[in-house]
């Protein structure tokens, strides 16, 4: 179907419930979908925050509904180790997900700053290997994480996943030094780059597939009116290829994210910001420091962070609404967020990356309340508002309703996915059944 044609003759379109049983059936925010389209993947959770409770992932035929298990872990309990919020590779039939730490113990639990990222290639015998190797004993290793990774997201071409990160090292030194802050940043990781750690191999150090980075820097006390920001989180790949600069070269690879500044009058607000890499993925694993007991490594020699969004002017300064990931057009001209508008609603804004120019493009006269997403075109946005599904058209603002509130068997509308080549969403609600309610899987088709 012309989704245009949907604009034109505004239609509510009939989902479709994929899975059923009482167990969650709990999609990521973003890559979702496999490369060709043909499945999902999710985790069993059937509360966001319970990762470190869940101990199975599965996958979804959306031409047969049939549901199958390709990872569990035997030695669950409700401390850990735990895994979820699972991300398909682009191009390869991989996927990644938060990993708790196998000795995870009742002393020892889940937590951000114990958990890794876990590749499993569904090609090859659904065999699995941490992707970021972990560290935490001196002398650190380089290319090694010392705390714990989540929210991958594979960029384009499969050779970096994006993550967000805590570090345990520093976490450890802050509950002996007050002056000291663990704090929350974002970095990369190099798939194909394998690392070896110094140190003995045990539940808490291990290899990686991957060489790892961080790519913002933080600090515990930005100054007023500046760009300094005290976390960096909820970050997103720029374009397929990069954005182009005002000057007309091409920026190839970037990391767009949320980064809460301190401003001139003392709030706080987060802006989006961008770290621009060097296009040779090789300098950046010669330009690190591994950190230390009380600091974090820094970010690689040639990654340039910039502040993109202003918005201390506004009548409602900053990011706000639904906890939202950036998202970035194809093309990498615009990156995407919440932001609320003059009367106090919650809007979708876009910045240029190359300019920082924001534009407004929702107009909508209610808030949206699910987290969003933009079609693999670039052309359209999907997100909820009281349990309804909207669509609106990137090029002139446009919004229609297309799929209804459902008549009070389901709610808690979440995780909308757009398909990777079609006009296909994939999302959860809550169904209430005998057993209770729990997640399931619902697509829309155009």
């Amino acid at each position: 179907m012309d989704l245009d044609q949907v604009f034109t003759h505004p239609m509510v379109l009939h989902e479709i419930q994929m899975t059923e049983g009482p167990t969650g059936h709990f999609l990521n925010q973003r890559q979702a979908f496999s490369p060709n389209d043909q499945l999902l993947v999710f985790d069993n959770r059937n509360e966001d925050s319970k990762i470190g409770e869940n101990a199975s992932i599965e996958l979804l035929d959306l031409s047969t509904k049939k549901v199958s298990r390709v990872y569990t872990i035997e030695n669950q309990q409700n401390f850990g180790p735990g895994a979820g919020a699972v991300s398909f590779h682009p191009k390869e039939n991989k996927i990644v997900f938060i990993h708790g730490l196998w000795n995870a113990s009742e002393k020892k639990p889940y937590s951000i700053t114990r958990r890794f990222g876990m590749q499993l290639d569904l090609d090859d015998d659904l065999k699995a290997n941490p992707l970021d190797a972990r560290d935490v004993q001196e002398p650190f290793t380089l290319g090694a994480l010392r705390g714990g990774s989540h929210a991958y997201s594979y960029s384009s071409d499969g050779q970096m996943v994006s993550f967000t990160y805590n570090d345990e090292v520093v976490d450890l030194a802050a509950q002996e030094n007050p002056k000291i802050v663990d704090l929350r940043t974002v970095g990369a990781i190099l798939t194909k780059d394998p690392v070896s750690i110094h140190g003995s191999i045990n539940p808490e150090n291990f290899n990686g597939s991957g060489f790892a980075i961080l790519l913002a820097e933080v600090t515990a006390t930005p100054e007023k009116g500046t760009d300094q920001i005290s976390k960096a989180y909820e970050e997103c790949w720029v374009g397929k290829s990069g954005y182009q600069r005002q000057d007309g070269t091409v920026q190839t690879r970037a990391l767009a994210y949320l980064g809460d500044v301190v401003l001139a009058n003392g709030e706080k607000a987060t802006e989006v910001f961008i770290s621009d890499i060097p296009e040779e993925l090789e300098q950046l694993k010669t330009r690190v420091t591994t950190g230390t007991k009380t600091s974090l490594p820094a970010i690689p020699e040639g990654v340039k962070q910039r502040r993109l969004t202003y918005t201390s002017t506004h009548a409602y300064p900053g990011v706000q609404g639904p906890r939202q990931w950036l998202r970035s057009s194809p093309d990498g001209s615009n990156i995407y967020f919440y932001k609320k508008d003059e009367k106090g609603l919650v809007q979708i804004y876009s910045v240029s990356p190359a300019n920082g120019t924001i534009v407004q493009v929702t107009h909508n006269d209610f808030s949206a309340d699910t987290s969003f997403d933009l079609s693999f075109d670039g052309k359209y946005l999907a997100y909820g508002v009281k349990e309804s599904i909207y669509l609106t058209k990137v090029e002139d603002g446009k919004t229609i309703q297309i799929v209804a509130a459902p008549r009070g068997s389901s709610h808690g509308l979440c995780n909308i996915n757009w398909a990777n080549t079609s006009y296909q969403l994939a999302y959860n609600r809550k169904v209430i059944s005998p057993e209770g309610p729990y997640f399931q899987i619902f697509t829309v088709s155009f």
